[in-house]
């Protein structure tokens, strides 16, 4: 989505006219408040939020199952270890280090 300079307001306004913010915000337009000339927050709906969340959520999930794809192909390719020795020769990796 593009903004306009109208989309950029000051933290000092924004104090200001903050009802009148809520009510374009609400009306379908984004904010960016300002402070010291740099971005500072956003102001959107609450609902655009919440979708932007179930999105992360999503692109989470697919991130999840594309490593147990990645893992399933370790499998078949045989490029697997006994989970019970692996583990002990961390333990005693990790015994030996301490040790030193």
């Amino acid at each position: 989505m593009a903004f306009s300079v109208s989309d950029v307001i000051s933290l000092t306004q924004a104090r200001a006219s903050l009802s009148e913010l809520a009510d374009q915000v609400k009306a379908g337009a984004e904010k960016i408040i300002t402070k010291n000339g740099e971005s500072y927050v956003a102001i959107i709906d609450s609902q655009r939020l919440d979708y932007y969340h179930q999105l992360e959520r999503e692109r989470i999930h697919l991130l999840l199952i594309d490593e147990a794809g990645k893992a399933l192909d370790d499998i078949a390719a045989g490029k697997v270890k006994d989970a019970h020795s692996t583990l002990n020769a961390l333990k005693r990796r990790r015994a030996a280090k301490a040790h030193v």
